[in-house]
């Protein structure tokens, strides 16, 4: 390839094993939560006429149900169950955010509902004295903001750009923004993982306040590029 090519990149839940993983379970976590809430609704009523049973394996079903829809690796086949639900014209991006949502709402039902069973287990036993199901449940409840913290990081870490040497302009796409290399003084890269974090220095021409991303997250080969075209201007 050309030096002088532009590098385009694209970091999103289907290029990046990391921006996956935070989305399916920031997403998973609230799914599993609602989910958690609505079943133990449903299974206190339940008691009371002696249906227990059911409600614990109707949820068992729907999540079995979910799991293997997650897990089939016959796309025309999933495209058949989506067909069935109300949706309309289920893409290949659809199918695959859907079933990143079962498995990170199925894997974080699993983690919130063993630490509610263990804290009522523990409580019921006196074995933590006076605290009782308090830790498991202060664990439990801290689920959510950090969910929170994971859809953030996600944000974040998704970013679809190009880089031109010739023009020095690193352009990124949704949204659309040119950052022109001329008004950034001094730029430097942390990496972690599978991921380059690059910090910019803008200049302030007049004292003025220049906009634009002070710090992004490109792959490893595009920061070099950008780092070595601000320092070697």
């Amino acid at each position: 390839m050309d030096a002088s090519e532009p590098l385009r990149w694209r970091r999103d839940p289907d290029t990046s094993r990391t921006v996956r993983l935070l989305w399916s379970l920031g997403v998973g976590t609230f799914f599993a939560v609602s989910t958690i809430i609505i079943f133990w609704r449903l299974y206190d009523m339940a008691g009371q006429v002696g249906g227990r049973s059911v409600v614990a394996a109707a949820l068992a079903a729907v999540l079995v149900t979910g799991v293997a829809f997650a897990l089939s690796a016959d796309q025309r086949h999933l495209e058949r169950l989506a067909d069935r639900l109300p949706i309309s014209d289920p893409t290949d991006v659809s199918l695959d955010r859907a079933r990143d949502a079962i498995l990170g709402t199925t894997a974080m039902i699993v983690v919130i509902g063993s630490l509610m069973l263990v804290g009522r287990i523990v409580s019921q036993r006196g074995l933590l004295g006076d605290l009782g199901a308090g830790p498991f449940t202060g664990l439990a409840a801290l689920t959510l903001p950090m969910a929170l913290v994971a859809l953030l990081l996600a944000s974040f870490l998704r970013s679809v750009g190009a880089y031109d040497p010739d023009e020095r302009t690193i352009y990124l796409y949704d949204p659309d923004q040119a950052i022109d290399l001329e008004v950034i003084e001094g730029a430097s890269v942390r990496r972690i993982g599978d991921v380059a974090i690059v910090s910019f220095d803008y200049a302030q021409p007049d004292g003025r306040y220049v906009q634009g991303p002070r710090r992004l997250a490109l792959p490893p080969r595009v920061a070099d590029e950008v780092v070595d075209g601000v320092d070697g201007r």
